[in-house]
């Protein structure tokens, strides 16, 4: 059976942060990917297409908060044929594509859904008058930041004479700086990698609860790793064990009955999943804001990630702990605000995770692999699955499976 004949086998969803201006995860745009064009979008009969959307929306949301909303791309066949319907309106936006123009057909949809309760976005706004019948119903207006050079001027240009209850919404935006800007003229909402690039903070040092937590994640990488130490750590920190006993009976190890013992829950765990486990929870606890949050998540999944795609590329030596370091450590500077130069030089690491984190080397080929994945850069990807030598369902079946894990090592699944 081919792709056109079941759309469920290729369905890929990549999602991206959309943040409040005190970098607060608002929400996600869901970005598709079908087939083996890597296309933005799935062009199919109006119910499939639907039945899609909706079981795509089941993978991504899970892990997500409760209250964090969804936007979603609306291309014109799928907005004309109310494929919007088949969504929760409490939770998602409906994402009116560039592309579409307003016509009767286009305007009656919108309407179709405005009355229902939904909310709608127009996306690439930048102060077109033929757009503007949809800007009229809508609750968003996204403005591609890159798309106007970041210029201040342009910027209200496009601003000019919007319906006053519109929430403005920043995308594509690239560093801090602007970020900052387009805060203080009057947006609400942010979406870009500026969130994931370093906000470097001079003269900031780490401290020695950091350095500490940045050492252990190194001896945890250790060969030599001694078992008995890993409980000893646990049991060394009440939050810790509150939260291993937590994972533990909530994941289904083993027995039914409760497990009230540190070792018992680590030996049922086994070593491996034990070190992952504290790794993630120390990342996660390194910078408490809910924009580290997301980084940590990040982190984690593309450690997971890098790990499990490690055998299936053409790499000579397979070293799952090496790579699963280079993605666990690969956000670092955004997460703490310094030079990841000044954050290797006090750790003893594999030189080979340096040179990738350093943006060279053998193992940086993996690592943006899964950076291509977190953005929704399907061209990219394919290149770099070439490459590689890897199966595009494999690795995304990968991917699917590591963000899983993440959000089960982090405690954000539902079934915690």
């Amino acid at each position: 059976m081919s792709d056109q004949d079941n759309p469920f086998e290729s369905l890929f969803i990549a999602r991206q942060p959309v943040f409040t201006p005190e970098e607060s995860v608002w929400g996600y745009e869901l970005l598709f990917r079908s087939g083996a064009d890597n296309v933005a979008v799935i062009d199919d009969e109006s119910q499939a297409t639907a039945s899609v959307i909706a079981d795509g929306l089941t993978l991504a949301i899970d892990g997500m908060d409760s209250g964090a909303r969804v936007l979603i791309n609306f291309p014109e066949k799928l907005l004309v044929e109310d494929a919007g319907f088949a969504l929760p309106k409490e939770r998602c936006v409906v994402e009116i594509l560039e592309n579409v123009r307003p016509g009767k057909d286009t305007l009656a949809a919108a309407r179709r859904l405005k009355e229902a309760g939904y909310s709608l976005a127009v996306d690439d706004f930048f102060g077109q008058d033929e757009l503007r019948p949809f800007v009229e119903l809508a609750d968003i207006v996204k403005m591609d930041i890159l798309a106007l050079e970041s210029d201040p001027k342009r910027i209200k240009e496009g601003m000019a004479g919007l319906p006053g209850n519109v929430t403005l919404l920043a995308e594509k935006v690239e560093d801090n700086e602007t970020f900052k800007v387009l805060r203080d003229m009057g947006f609400s909402l942010f979406q870009g990698f500026f969130f994931s690039r370093p906000e470097i903070i001079p003269g900031r040092k780490l401290t020695a609860a950091e350095t500490t937590k940045l050492q252990l994640l190194s001896e945890l990488s250790k060969p030599d790793f001694e078992p008995a130490r890993l409980a000893s750590i646990v049991q060394s920190d009440p939050s810790l064990t509150y939260r291993l006993f937590r994972y533990v009976n909530s994941v289904g190890f083993g027995p039914v009955q409760k497990i009230t013992s540190v070792k018992r829950a680590l030996d049922m765990m086994g070593m491996l999943q034990s070190k992952q486990w504290l790794r993630s929870v120390i990342i996660a606890d390194l910078n408490p804001s809910p924009k580290a949050a997301e980084l940590a998540y990040l982190a984690v999944h593309r450690a997971k990630f890098m790990e499990s795609i490690c055998s299936s590329s053409n790499r000579n030596v397979c070293e799952p702990d090496t790579l699963f370091m280079t993605g666990l450590f690969s956000l670092l500077d955004a997460m703490l605000g310094i030079r990841m130069g000044d954050i290797l030089q006090s750790l003893p690491l594999d030189e080979s995770v340096v040179e990738a984190l350093d943006g060279n080397g053998e193992l940086y080929d993996l690592l943006r692999l899964a950076a291509s994945y977190e953005r929704g850069q399907w061209g990219e990807t394919s290149q770099r699955l070439k490459k590689l030598s890897l199966d595009s369902n494999q690795a995304e079946l990968l991917y699917i499976q590591s963000r899983s894990w993440a959000q089960k090592m982090l405690g954000y699944s539902k079934a915690e």
